[in-house]
Order: structure tokens, then C-alpha cells, then sequence
């Protein structure tokens, strides 16, 4: 009797833990079911959003990229504008300054054309050769009165200082014996200009053997037509006293002329 009892208790606690396992593995498998299914339904409303928002996003940019490019594109040309604006303004401006620059220095030299013309039409009996005039009045004086009468009239006695130069004097004196602005009354022998420039050898033109006054004779003439048989034919500058009395030669320079 007892056995029996125990057997159906055996019996009856098996049949109940199979029951019991069989209970759990159901549970189990269908939580695992579920986890499954929440994950694939989580993964899936997961990633379709974020695909979604990632196209939306490069949209969103490729427009903001484009848009940037658009107003940085007007400015650079609103820029470009003002900076051509300026410029043309600036050159135009300059230009105007530039013109009426011009125009006064053009108005001025008309001036003193008018100027020196009128002053040129007053030289009566001045020759004019190469900027600048030349008198040769027709009487004789020594060599320091002759320069007096030059610089009262704004000249002084003539500088000769080039072949070409000698050469105008000799065709505008003719027979004419000639005071120029050379001496050596300072040192002997070193000859100077009117100027206080000093004469140099390359451009001096000398008679036969002269000078050869020593102290007596510090101041110079030109010959062109051999006349005082003392002389004998010696031509070109000769030094001679400068007590005698000769005719001269003024020279004034364009640039010398007084200009009210």
C-alpha cells in the first residue's frame, strides 16, 4: 500500500517537472521569438528613418553649398563693380588734374613767347645767333669801358667758345678789331672768361705766337682781316694793353633776359 502511494507521488512530480520544463522551454522560445521580433522590428524602424534623414541632410547641403556659392559669386562681382567704379573715377580725376596741369604750363609758355618775342622785337641792331644776341656798337673804347657798356645793357663782353662761335664773330666784324671778354689781369698767364670760367687750350684760338705781352698786356682782341701793319698778318685773338681803345662785342643770353 505504502509502495503504491509512493510510486504515484514519483510519478506524479516527474510527470509535473516534464510538464513544468516543457512550460519554460515554450516561455523561453517565445521570448526568444519576441526578442527577435522587437529587434528586427526596432533595426527596421531604425534604419529607414535614418536613411530618410540622410538624403534629406545631403540635400539640405548640396542647397546650402549652392547657395553660399551664389552670394559669394554677387559679391565678388558687386566688388569687382565698386573696384572698376573707383578706378575709373580715380583716372578720370587724374586725368582732369593732369589736363588742366597742362593747360596752365601752356598758357605760362605762351606768355613768355609773347614775352620774349616783344623783348626780342626791342633789341634794335641785336643779332641773334644760336639763344642768344650780340651788339657791336660803332665806336671804340678800352676794354673796361667796353664791358661797362655791356652790362648796363644786360650783357657783357662775348664769350667765344666753339669753332662755330668764332666764326660768327668773324663774319659780324668784317675789318673791325674787336674787344672779348677774355684777360689775365688776376694771374699772369691764366687766362679767364667774363664768367670767371678759365680758358681751356681745346678751344682757343690764338694768333701766331700769342699771347706774349707778359704783364703789359692782360687783355684780348680778335683780328679777322689783318689791318695795323705792326701787327703784320697775325690773325685770330691777340693780348694787347687794356688801355686801348677797340671796338667790342655784347653778348646776352636768352636765359640773361629779365622777364616782368
Amino acid at each position: 500500500m505504502s509502495d503504491n502511494i509512493y510510486d504515484d507521488v514519483m510519478r506524479n512530480e516527474s510527470e509535473g517537472m516534464k510538464t513544468d520544463r516543457v512550460e519554460m522551454t515554450v516561455d523561453i522560445y517565445e521570448s526568444a521569438d519576441c526578442v527577435r521580433d522587437h529587434d528586427f522590428r526596432t533595426k527596421t524602424n531604425t534604419q529607414q528613418p535614418l536613411q530618410r534623414t540622410g538624403s534629406d541632410s545631403v540635400r539640405n547641403r548640396s542647397s546650402r553649398a549652392a547657395a553660399v556659392c551664389v552670394v559669394l559669386l554677387c559679391v565678388l562681382l558687386l566688388t569687382a563693380v565698386i573696384v572698376l567704379c573707383v578706378h575709373i573715377y580715380t583716372k578720370s580725376t587724374n586725368y582732369t588734374e593732369e589736363r588742366n596741369q597742362l593747360l596752365t604750363k601752356i598758357n605760362n609758355l605762351t606768355e613768355e613767347r609773347d614775352q620774349l618775342i616783344n623783348d626780342i622785337q626791342s633789341y634794335d641792331g641785336w643779332t641773334y645767333y644760336k639763344s642768344s644776341f650780340y651788339f657791336m656798337p660803332n665806336e671804340t673804347k678800352n676794354w673796361t669801358e667796353s664791358r661797362r657798356y655791356c652790362t648796363e645793357r644786360g650783357a657783357d663782353l662775348i664769350i667765344i667758345n666753339s669753332t662755330e662761335k668764332q666764326d660768327f664773330v668773324k663774319n659780324m666784324t668784317g675789318s673791325a678789331i674787336v674787344w672779348i671778354g677774355l684777360i689775365d689781369r688776376d694771374v699772369d698767364g691764366t687766362w679767364k672768361w667774363v664768367d670767371d670760367s678759365t680758358l681751356t687750350s681745346g678751344f682757343s684760338f690764338w694768333g701766331s705766337k700769342e699771347p706774349n705781352g707778359g704783364t703789359r698786356e692782360n687783355c684780348v682782341v680778335t683780328v679777322a682781316v689783318p689791318t695795323v701793319p705792326a701787327w703784320g698778318n697775325i690773325l685770330g685773338w691777340l693780348d694787347v694793353e687794356c688801355s686801348l681803345h677797340f671796338q667790342l662785342i655784347c653778348e646776352k643770353i636768352i636765359s640773361q633776359l629779365t622777364l616782368p
